[in-house]
């Protein structure tokens, strides 16, 4: 199941990542012969569609009650209709191979019917009720929002000292405060039990100031005494912590908010219909004529924003519809206890556990107009509340005549209500289709960990409260898209990345631009613009949604952080060109043959090597991806394609190919390898990298004869490369290990002595035991190729020449030095690096001896200067080897 995306929304990274991980899921799946369904849909987004028209409706001079209700919903299906599939269209832009045809939205006419029916069910279970509790209330927007819509970061502010005067006798209680105009919703003080200081003043009453009300000194073990005064004013209905203390201590709970956050009539006249802001300037000022503040501190402290408003969020005791959700909890903690749900990795299971057993009635009510709207009816004469489906099922059922007057409850229904039905109304719930018969309970879902509670948990309560069954088998919560730097990506910071941006690429005035757009804080434009300009001078290039797609898959580990580097999409869009290279390559090669497999090919060494390691990669990508692994999957991948079929078996197939002496059936055997291995690692690397593996599969797979010229097929519906294991022969395998051991140390002896890569040499091959003998006897055309020998022999009898030497497994390889240097120059070539190396071990040997460098210096320069003396040391030691061999020539 997909999670469905904001109808108002835009891809950002994490949709991206995330979608990417699932499209790998389902690409294998699907190619492994499984009935696959991937539900695709989007979320209506209550809060976030509203804004969007009504924004448009301002421009216009209008507002939402111009239009009243009905046509305002109207308005806003309008903008749906016309704007509201973008993110979908960003979903297939990264290769999402939904099923798109089974498209559906939160408020279409068959989830709306089935909210209506969990509604109205839970409603007559008694799980569901009206009641006025303290709920996070946006003055913007004049609605509830869930905390996972409140955005709480740091600010500048001020915490002030206020003196609370005793009631029967001289003296103040201090409280600190960082909202000094909520005082006057004040119920109590309170003061930690055990405090000595106060410890006689509980129970006793205090003046609150401003006002003629007197509040009591009460003891609760919540007041930390270490903090501050170790007095805590007590303001029960426009605080959390608060309203849970007034409920222990049966305090009274003070409203003194509108809707609009101004000072209401319960406030003393002076402050009425006030600006909470305006309130507090004039609270202070007030406090100070009365010499009631003690002092004001600068302070940094944390203020909730609702994320679309912006507006600071206030603690607002309002009536709401709420569902009873401890006994939807227990079955769901027992389905994960009992293994009928598994989370991986398995630690997210006890994060799932501590929110479910101490999880609080949700509020499921919001005060909108977009949305699902709440199915209950008030009386207006009597004010009794029915619910039903419709008015005319609730009058049936109540037997209400026509002189009862009903109207529909205003609010609608949180967005995450219908979004926990998700798993079985997009299957048709509550009829039992065919779909839903098939796919329910499904078998993964891929998730964020931000959400286990407000969407996974909801989803396992609802599914087994009106299925009986578990929503989903496995539950892969994956790490969260940081940049770089390990920080949380957002606008605020300007380290926003827009995967479409990383496909498409972007210039630098438009994504500076971009960037200062829809800012929470406007003055911030001026640094993100600075930051942007110097991290991306030239812009941001194309780097493709392959390249970008296989950069996520390499980087989903198990973590709870996924740190996004540039520098890795770019090494992977290396890696695209790499694959098509090697197909042109490979392409070119076969062009004028016609690829017999059977009696008229014969496998070499090199062929039977590269078979056996493809076994070998195929078994560990379908290991992985089955482990959710799909770093070490795509790992595997790409260290096949790169290190083994293109930098190896591309060039040993070149030694056979331009061979005088390999017979037609081995080239056809090499020609053959090269295109069936080709074609199935295009398959093998489908699930990360679509487009350009369909593209070259395509005609790769006309060749190679798998498909005709008129044929529709695509690699997606084709089988993944399933595990042969007698095509493994674990023989060749130590012989091309060895080959390749004898092909790098040449190469080494070559980087070593500075030997032009085209000068060919000459190598002696000394002792070996005889199976090492047979493959050098065997791979004579392979080395002579690879390490661009001028000759292979073995040394005979008498005295080995001066040479460099490198080994290969118990072979030691001898490079003869008069071959391959004039040993007066090469002397003098080493004895000045050595002196070049000797002056810059000085300078790091007394740097480093210098206690001011290594007690001031930062760890990680000090450790860089370690390093780099280690490595001059190593590079003079094995210089010197050189030149003592140089020498002995020399004396000959």
């Amino acid at each position: 199941m997909l999670p469905p995306p904001n109808v108002t929304g835009n891809l950002h990274m994490g949709h991206a990542f995330q979608d990417t991980l699932m499209d790998i899921l389902i690409r294998y799946h699907r190619m492994k012969g499984d009935n696959t369904l991937w539900q695709c849909g989007t979320d209506h987004a209550g809060i976030a569609t509203q804004m969007v028209v009504e924004r448009q409706l301002a421009e216009k001079d209008q507002n939402r009650h111009d239009l009243g209700r009905e046509a305002f919903v109207d308005e806003v299906w309008g903008w749906k209709e016309e704007s509201g599939d973008n993110i979908t269209r960003q979903l297939r832009r990264m290769g999402s191979s939904m099923d798109w045809s089974r498209e559906r939205f939160t408020l279409d006419e068959g989830l709306s019917d089935a909210v209506g029916k969990v509604f109205v069910q839970l409603y007559e279970e008694g799980l569901i009720y009206r009641g006025k509790r303290l709920v996070n209330w946006d003055p913007v927007l004049h609605t509830a929002i869930s905390d996972l819509e409140v955005v709480s970061e740091e600010e500048n502010g001020h915490l002030w000292h206020i003196k609370y005067p005793l009631n029967d006798s001289d003296g103040f209680m201090i409280v600190a405060t960082t909202r000094p105009e909520t005082m006057l919703g004040d119920a109590a003080v309170a003061v930690h039990p055990e405090d000595d200081r106060y410890q006689h003043l509980i129970g006793s009453k205090i003046k609150l100031p401003l006002t003629n009300r007197t509040i009591p000194v009460i003891g609760d073990e919540y007041v930390d005494q270490e903090f501050g005064s170790g007095c805590v004013k007590i303001t029960p209905a426009h605080d959390f912590n608060d309203y849970e203390i007034g409920q222990r201590h049966d305090l009274p709970i003070m409203n003194i908010f509108t809707e609009d956050a101004a000072l209401n009539d319960e406030c003393p006249l002076a402050y009425r219909g006030m600006d909470r802001y305006d309130t507090r300037k004039k609270i202070v000022e007030d406090l100070q004529a009365q010499g009631l503040i003690e002092k004001i501190e600068d302070h940094r402290h944390v203020v909730p924003r609702g994320d679309r408003s912006h507006a600071v969020v206030e603690p607002y005791l309002t009536d709401q519809w709420y569902v009873k959700v401890e006994p939807l909890a227990r079955p769901a903690i027992e389905a994960v206890e009992n293994g009928d749900i598994n989370f991986v990795p398995d630690n997210w299971s006890k994060t799932y556990f501590e929110w479910m057993r101490n999880i609080e009635d949700w509020c499921i009510s919001r005060q909108l107009w977009w949305g699902h709207r709440i199915p209950a009816w008030h009386d207006q004469n009597k004010g009794n509340v029915y619910v039903g489906l419709t008015e005319e099922e609730v009058r049936e059922k109540h037997n209400l005549g026509i002189d009862v007057i009903l109207r529909q409850d205003p609010d609608v229904l949180d967005t995450w209500f219908s979004s926990a039905l998700w798993p079985f109304s997009t299957l048709g719930w509550p009829e039992e289709t065919e779909e839903f018969k098939t796919f329910y309970p499904t078998s993964v879902l891929v998730t964020g960990f931000d959400i286990i509670f407000f969407w996974v948990a909801r989803m396992i309560m609802m599914g087994l409260k009106f299925t009986g069954e578990v929503p989903f088998k496995e539950v892969y919560i994956h790490g969260l898209i940081r940049d770089a730097e390990g920080q949380k990506m957002s606008k605020s910071k300007g380290n926003v990345l827009d995967p479409i941006d990383l496909i498409d690429g972007i210039d630098l005035e438009s994504l500076v631009a971009k960037r200062a757009t829809g800012l929470m804080k406007p003055q911030d434009a001026p640094k993100i613009e600075k930051a942007t300009r110097k991290q991306f001078p030239d812009g941001i290039s194309s780097y493709g949604t392959d390249a970008l797609r296989f950069t996520f898959a390499s980087q989903a580990t198990l973590g709870r952080d996924i740190r996004f580097d540039l520098g890795r999409i770019d090494g992977y869009r290396n890696f695209c060109n790499k694959i098509w290279n090697a197909t042109r390559y490979v392409m070119m090669t076969v062009e004028d043959h016609k690829v017999d497999s059977g009696e008229h090919s014969e496998l070499g060494v090199a062929e039977r090597w590269i078979i056996s390691r493809f076994q070998q990669t195929v078994a560990e990508v379908s290991k992985t991806i089955d482990a959710y692994r799909f770093d070490l999957a795509a790992k595997a991948v790409y260290e096949f394609t790169w290190d083994e079929y293109c930098d190896w078996y591309l060039e040993l197939s070149k030694a056979t190919l331009n061979s005088q002496r390999a017979s037609e059936e081995t080239k056809n055997g090499t020609r053959l390898t090269l295109l069936e291995i080709l074609e199935s690692l295009l398959r093998l690397a489908h699930p990360f990298m679509p487009f350009i593996t369909e593209e070259l599969w395509q005609r790769v797979a006309r060749k190679a004869g798998f498909i005709d010229e008129k044929s529709n097929d695509s690699i997606m519906v084709q089988p993944f490369p399933e595990l042969e294991e007698g095509l493994i022969d674990d023989e060749v395998l130590k012989e091309v290990a060895w080959l390749k051991e004898f092909v790098l140390g040449v190469r080494r002896v070559r980087a070593e002595m500075d030997i032009s890569p085209g000068k060919r040499l000459r190598v002696v091959v000394d002792s070996g035991d005889e199976k090492e003998k047979e493959w050098l006897r065997r791979n004579v055309r392979y080395l002579v190729a690879m390490a661009k020998l001028e000759s292979v022999g073995v040394l005979r009898s008498g005295t080995a020449p001066e040479s460099a030497t490198a080994l290969a497994g118990n072979s030691t390889l001898l490079i003869p030095l008069e071959d391959i240097i004039d040993p007066v120059e090469e002397k003098e070539r080493l004895k000045k690096e050595l002196e070049k190396l000797h002056k810059e071990s000085e300078i790091a040997e007394k740097k480093l001896a210098n206690p001011s460098f290594v007690e001031r210096a930062p760890s990680d320069v000090v450790q860089k200067a370690q390093d780099r003396l280690d490595e001059t040391q190593k590079a003079k030691t094995r210089l010197e080897e050189q030149l003592t061999r140089i020498e002995g020539m020399l004396k000959q």
